[in-house]
């Protein structure tokens, strides 16, 4: 693997670390689907594993032997850039605490209809904009066995650089897809096409008539799809009001309502945990 030592902040092979948006990148004119940013060792080799294609490392210099070792063999064609510390925060405007990062050329998204075959448990976002909690939410789908995201397009991107990161590889581990919104409430996201699959809806939030999360109603469905909100104002009302069912989980000591990571870990561990094995 090439090493190519960085000393000026507009150098074309830096451009994905320093100079593009989100936005940008996902719109990077030599590859057809864009690029991402991976970041730490083990968020790398689950991408890799998962079948995305590194492009380049930008690394600290005592990373590279270890960049080499890891990848070296199967990508030998990308290259590594460094730089000292200070050149380092200054292209990309903090600080390398995992001390690599890649760019990674994105696949095509699966159609959304693609996961609900043969899916049982899958999870929806609405307007969830924080790359923390989309990545939380990844991690516990990945780890408490839903089989699919689906994200309204007003969501965080799951393969943003900390999404991923806090989603310690789980973003490539739980097959994700993007649901539109309604075309007459922009906010809200689109279940028809769950229903068209047989999937009972249910919105997580606070309403007069939410059932428990244990319920029968919820636990007994075949195919179940949970529906979650923002981070402060939670589902919108049209969302709400399109779903089967409100589901809550029971709160203790004046509280109303759990972060949206929280929530999730909670209602996927009881709602797949309890149903047996999920077809495949």
């Amino acid at each position: 693997m090439k090493t190519v030592y960085i000393d000026d902040l507009d150098n074309a092979a830096a451009l994905p670390y320093s100079h593009l948006t989100e936005a940008q990148l996902k719109r990077a004119g030599d590859f057809p689907c864009g690029l991402f940013i991976a970041e730490s060792l083990n968020v790398i080799s689950a991408a890799v594993e998962a079948g995305y294609s590194p492009v380049s490392f930008l690394a600290e210099e005592k990373r590279i032997s270890g960049i080499e070792e890891a990848f070296g063999e199967r990508f030998a064609d990308a290259p590594i850039l460094t730089a000292g510390p200070d050149t380092l925060k200054r292209l990309t405007g903090f600080g390398l605490s995992r001390g690599v990062l890649c760019a990674m050329e994105r696949k095509p998204l699966p159609k959304a209809e693609e996961l609900l075959r043969g899916a049982r448990r899958v999870a929806v976002l609405e307007g969830i904009v924080d790359p923390a909690n989309v990545g939380s939410v990844m991690r516990s789908a990945a780890a408490l066995g839903i089989d699919a995201v689906l994200l309204a397009a007003n969501c965080c991107d799951p393969l943003h650089r900390r999404a991923a990161r806090v989603s310690m590889g789980g973003v490539f581990r739980v097959p994700f897809a993007v649901l539109p919104c309604l075309e007459r409430e922009k906010n809200a996201v689109d279940l028809s096409l769950l229903r068209s699959f047989g999937f009972l809806s249910a919105a997580m939030a606070l309403e007069k008539d939410s059932l428990r999360l244990d319920d029968e109603r919820v636990m007994g469905a075949e195919k179940l799809a949970l529906v979650f909100g923002t981070e402060g104002a939670g589902l919108s009302p049209a969302t709400v009001s399109s779903c089967d069912l409100t589901v809550m989980i029971p709160m203790e000591n004046g509280m109303d309502s759990l972060n949206i990571a929280a929530s999730a870990a909670i209602a996927f561990w009881q709602t797949c945990g309890q149903n047996g094995p999920r077809s495949a």
